[in-house]
């Protein structure tokens, strides 16, 4: 996670300003100077998108941190509840739950609290717990979603504007060299590369958390249907098994 978080923050801020690399290294070429702050804060699509990367890096952030802080290794955490219910240590077994951190506890817990109701109402209580455990965790994800799939149409509206820019500025100053169009064109180039900079990033976290989502979801379902069972054959109660 560490890496990835790494990797997206890196390819977010290279992305981002190569535009205005490309663009200033593209004006002393051709023998004259783009001032790389003037084109930055000519363009509100360019502060915009400064904005939105600073909005990438604190969801993606904020959710590794998320996802480190309820890391568990579902079996050995199951076993050790098995263990507490084959003995019939229930209450052991709740605060075991209450101070694991994680999802999957908590849709264990919710079992374990209600294990006297009928297996059919445990179970419908253990699904609400699960869709609430599922919703936590895909907090912010639509944000991610939502800059990876319109941050390219913004950086396309900035360069659309830019050129705009180009023309205007070319029209109002007759017989002015190429450097009357190059901060227009600076600015295009720059939303461009802004623009993928914000979704690149965006997409490749997006897809990765839902798949993490997707992979403790599953776990959560496995672990209540074991625990389904546990409490079939071991519980008290509505839930008491054949088992002595």
């Amino acid at each position: 996670m560490k890496r990835s978080l790494s990797f997206v923050m890196a390819l977010l801020f290279t992305a981002l300003f190569a535009g205005v690399l490309f663009a200033a290294e593209a004006g002393e070429a051709g023998g004259y100077q783009i001032d790389a702050m003037q084109v930055l804060r000519s363009s509100w699509v360019i502060i915009l998108m400064l904005v939105l990367s600073i909005v990438v890096v604190g969801v993606t952030i904020e959710r590794a941190l998320y996802f480190q802080k309820n890391k568990l290794d579902s079996d050995k955490f199951m076993a050790k509840i098995k263990g507490y219910i084959v003995d019939k240590k229930f209450e052991e077994a709740e605060e075991f739950c209450k101070n694991t951190k994680g999802n999957v506890p908590k849709v264990i817990l919710e079992g374990l609290e209600n294990r006297f109701l009928p297996r059919e109402e445990v179970s419908k209580l253990m699904e609400v717990a699960h869709m609430e455990q599922k919703i936590n965790m895909e907090r912010y994800l639509g944000v991610l979603g939502t800059l990876g799939n319109i941050s390219p149409f913004i950086g396309l509206l900035g360069t659309v504007l830019g050129i705009i820019k180009a023309f205007k500025d070319l029209a109002s100053s007759a017989g002015g060299g190429p450097e009357v169009v190059m901060v227009g064109i600076a600015e295009a180039l720059i939303a461009t590369a802004a623009g993928l900079g914000v979704a690149i990033p965006a997409v490749v976290m997006f897809n990765i958390y839902t798949k993490r989502v997707k992979n403790i979801a599953v776990e959560m379902e496995a672990m209540a249907k074991k625990m389904l069972v546990l409490l079939a054959n071991y519980a008290e109660g509505s839930n008491a098994g054949r088992r002595k």
